[in-house]
């Protein structure tokens, strides 16, 4: 009931599922763990699971310390693996073509990854977003942002491409526009990109490809993708934006001989 419920929603839902992994300890006496309780706990575990066992258990040796029951934090001891995390990329232009090939042919459903690619939005954002967050007037949705103050306190803006596909989705809806769990959320995203011949690119993705566009293909200054992708920093595009070596000859094309 303290620094617990201070936290995002899926940093709970993360340390919920830590906390579910300590099964082996979860009723022994704090003083008596030893080192390889807690190293045993991680075991196997990729980099984020075992960071957030690490971390929930930092925070009960830290309240365990404060009320004298432990004088070390074994936690610290914790040794996780190697952080292997590819570069997420952005889809093609041809793979966005064919998406919207498959919108055109009343796939529904093609909805959901090209609305995360036209506006930014994050899959937790749009699992969330409800028909009267939606100004089609203003050309903005409102009270969708998740994660951080910025995003919280930021419209998005709507490309005139998207409308239309946000209006058909939305006729004769009231609520929650995809009221599904995570699991068929994700499900129904990967099974448009199998039948519109895409690469199972995960779902932010899209908002790399966002980024790419504005930053990259459309050469849009830094801070203007910032507000639009609604980051505290335009240090954020190092991430998000993917130029290659195409790009890189392009631009340096652009210094060029004075006459």
């Amino acid at each position: 009931k303290g620094e617990f419920l201070q936290l995002s929603d899926s940093k709970q839902m993360a340390y919920k599922i830590a906390w579910n992994r300590m099964d082996k300890i979860k009723y022994k006496e704090i003083q008596a763990l030893t080192v390889l309780d807690l190293r045993n706990l991680v075991e196997g575990l990729t980099y984020y699971p075992a960071r957030d066992v690490k971390q929930v258990l930092s925070h009960l040796f830290k309240l365990a310390g404060a009320d004298r029951w432990v004088d070390k934090s074994l936690p610290s001891y914790i040794v996780l693996p190697k952080l292997e995390e590819k570069e997420r990329e952005p889809f093609t232009v041809k793979e966005q073509e064919a998406l919207w090939k498959l919108w055109e042919q009343g796939d529904k459903d093609a909805a959901i990854p090209l609305i995360m690619i036209y506006t930014g939005m994050m899959p937790g954002e749009l699992r969330k977003l409800a028909v009267n967050m939606i100004d089609f007037n203003k050309g903005e949705i409102n009270g969708i942002g998740i994660k951080t103050e910025v995003r919280r306190k930021s419209a998005i803006y709507l490309a005139k491409d998207i409308i239309p596909v946000l209006q058909e989705i939305t006729t004769g809806k009231v609520g929650i526009i995809y009221p599904w769990t995570k699991d068929t959320f994700y499900k129904i995203y990967y099974a448009v990109l199998e039948r519109a011949g895409c690469r199972k690119l995960q779902p932010y993705s899209c908002r790399h490809t966002t980024a790419t566009a504005l930053a990259v293909d459309n050469r849009v200054a830094p801070q203007t993708v910032k507000k639009i992708m609604r980051w505290a920093s335009t240090k954020m595009l190092d991430r998000y934006a993917h130029p290659d070596v195409s790009d890189a000859k392009e631009a340096i094309e652009k210094i060029n001989r004075k006459a």
